[in-house]
């Protein structure tokens, strides 16, 4: 435990308006033969200023507040201004009274094609569908709020989940993959939609448990607060009883597992017997990392 949660002395943080994101972009060309990579570089830059210095939610957040965040573009092809790309989306959060950021949300999209001419004017309209980069871009922006508005509080996230939603309805008649039902069984459209659904509400209120009632009292009570989060880990096996394998579970673990075995690999320990098995039993394809846990 000591190696991830290392307290400290909170201190002031003088006001200034600010947006909700603090995002590093990188769009990453290796795989493309090109002589002129400048192009690459502008969309890296513009991308970047139109993530972070857009208001996605009309709140002020102050410079502490600000989720950070990454997201890495893997250009697969190019040619002139047809891009095919994969694109990797990661965030974390502040865990309170701590100088230790927990990862959050870690999700590699492969459905990412797009066209973008250099120099043009990124601007977003989530009622229309003018660019498939801005609406790809602005979802997760959505999807990011969301999922850490929800560690907060419970069922934080709904507003920012339902302009996803709108985004996702004008983007099905863009004609590109990742918006519809019928592309994939885990996509955008699923994400969103499993996350909205009350079939797997559990999702929200674990993610809920977890961060605040858990991770959020490690400094008060580190026993109390590694029996929250093995009560929240054990909500998955409601889902699984739904939904064996279930994407959200997959969502959940992809972003966790690490953060899960240095939990409860130190003390002072509570019963885990239990807990490696339903991990076993919910996240099977992690086994090898919950051997660690002891």
């Amino acid at each position: 435990m000591n190696k991830i949660f290392v307290f400290f002395l909170l201190f002031s943080v003088p006001f200034v308006n600010a947006q909700e994101l603090n995002c590093v972009v990188k769009v990453n060309f290796d795989q493309v033969t090109r002589t002129n990579n400048q192009i690459f570089g502008t969309l890296e830059k513009a991308l970047s200023d139109f993530i972070n210095k857009t208001n996605w939610t009309g709140k002020e957040y102050k410079p502490y507040e600000r989720i950070n965040c990454s997201m890495v573009i893997n250009v697969t092809s190019y040619d002139v201004d047809k891009f095919t790309s994969t694109l990797q989306v990661q965030s974390s959060r502040a865990v309170y009274n701590s100088t230790y950021s927990s990862p959050v949300f870690n999700y590699n999209d492969k459905d990412f094609s797009f066209t973008y001419t250099e120099f043009q004017n990124l601007i977003f309209n989530p009622a229309n569908f003018d660019s498939n980069l801005l609406s790809v871009i602005a979802y997760y922006c959505y999807m990011i709020i969301g999922i850490d508005a929800d560690t907060f509080a419970l069922n934080g996230g709904t507003s920012s989940f339902e302009t996803a939603q709108e985004i996702t309805s004008v983007a099905q008649n863009g004609g590109y993959k990742g918006w519809s039902q019928g592309d994939s069984n885990q996509n955008r459209f699923h994400l969103l939609n499993d996350i909205m659904s009350n079939t797997f509400s559990v999702f929200r209120e674990a993610m809920f448990q977890y961060h605040l009632s858990g991770l959020d009292t490690m400094n008060a009570d580190i026993k109390g607060a590694k029996s929250k989060i093995k009560s929240a880990i054990e909500s998955f096996s409601k889902i699984n009883s739904i939904r064996p394998n279930a994407f959200l579970s997959r969502i959940f673990f992809d972003a966790k597992s690490d953060e899960i075995v240095s939990i409860f690999s130190g003390g002072p320990n509570i019963p885990i017997d239990d807990l490696v098995t339903n991990l076993n039993r919910v996240s099977p394809l992690n086994a090898a990392k919950w051997s660690e846990i002891r």
